[in-house]
């Protein structure tokens, strides 16, 4: 059978080219249409100590953003830094529930939400630099932030008013003094008196100074001229006992670690120190 040669001499038609598909023009608002990253920070007080008014009021978590370009323009504002208020911008850019105040947060609990920020932004391992008690030798160590505990005795049948208030009876004077946590507004205070006191040439502020602030009344008196005097005349025993039961209490993070002197063997036991790097650490 002869070969059909004009079916081989005929060409293939080219396919049709098809054009790419063009992504569709999307608006501002849908691009930056996206569920932002947040994550639950468990709060040292678990919400015992504020206010029924309060929004942490028995919630022993809150939510906070991942730390964005946003707030390391805030960490890095010469006029915050100045100010010393960048840090508290910071969290409160992070804070998910508008309604909480930085100022009215409880110093432990600022602790824990700052923490954890800086985790989630830039890992948990936090190298720093201190000089040992003993020789004065100059040591670097390595803090594993996600190891940090909770410390404080928050238990569940503890006396707790509706103001976030508890109490404590002294034991030589017999007097109940009713207390509150202190919160970053206080530390703040403090602070200010330092300052103040520094130019003035006086002493830096004392005890005497956090226990005024932290007592909120002495068997149900509540004028403050008469608590500032109880607590300037209150005997030694009941004040050690005071501050003892304090700090019992208090919620926070334990920031205190054992680290042995690599030169003279001895165990310094450091208090985690925010340095310049805390949220800079060197890559």
């Amino acid at each position: 059978m002869p070969r059909n040669n004009n079916l081989r001499t005929q060409s293939t038609p080219p396919k049709e080219k098809v054009p790419p598909k063009q992504p569709q023009p999307q608006s501002v608002q849908s691009i930056l249409d996206f569920v932002i990253p947040t994550e639950h920070v468990e709060l040292p007080s678990r919400g015992k100590f504020y206010s029924s008014e309060h929004p942490l009021y028995n919630n022993e978590s809150v939510e906070i953003k991942y730390i964005s370009a946003k707030e390391l323009d805030i960490l890095t504002s010469e006029s915050l830094l100045k100010k010393g208020i960048a840090i508290d911008r910071m969290i409160q850019s992070i804070l998910v529930d508008p309604e909480i105040e930085v100022e009215d947060l409880y110093i432990g609990d600022k602790n824990a939400i700052l923490v954890s920020s800086r985790v989630g932004s830039f890992g948990s391992d936090y190298p720093a630099e201190f000089v040992c008690e003993s020789c004065a030798e100059q040591i670097s160590h390595t803090f594993d932030l996600s190891s940090l505990i909770h410390k404080g005795a928050v238990e569940d049948d503890m006396e707790i008013s509706e103001n976030g208030t508890f109490f404590i009876e002294l034991p030589q004077t017999k007097v109940m003094a009713e207390c509150r946590l202190l919160t970053s507004k206080d530390d703040k205070l403090m602070d200010k008196l330092k300052v103040r006191n520094k130019k003035l040439g006086l002493s830096a502020p004392g005890l005497s100074d956090q226990y005024k602030l932290f007592i909120v009344s002495l068997n149900g008196i509540t004028d403050r001229g008469l608590v500032d005097e109880f607590v300037n005349v209150m005997p030694v025993n009941d004040l050690h006992y005071l501050s003892k039961s304090y700090e019992t209490i208090r919620p926070d993070l334990d920031l205190s670690e054992v680290v042995v002197c690599e030169k003279c063997d001895v165990e310094n036991n450091v208090i985690l120190p925010f340095t310049a790097n805390f949220f800079w650490p060197e890559q």
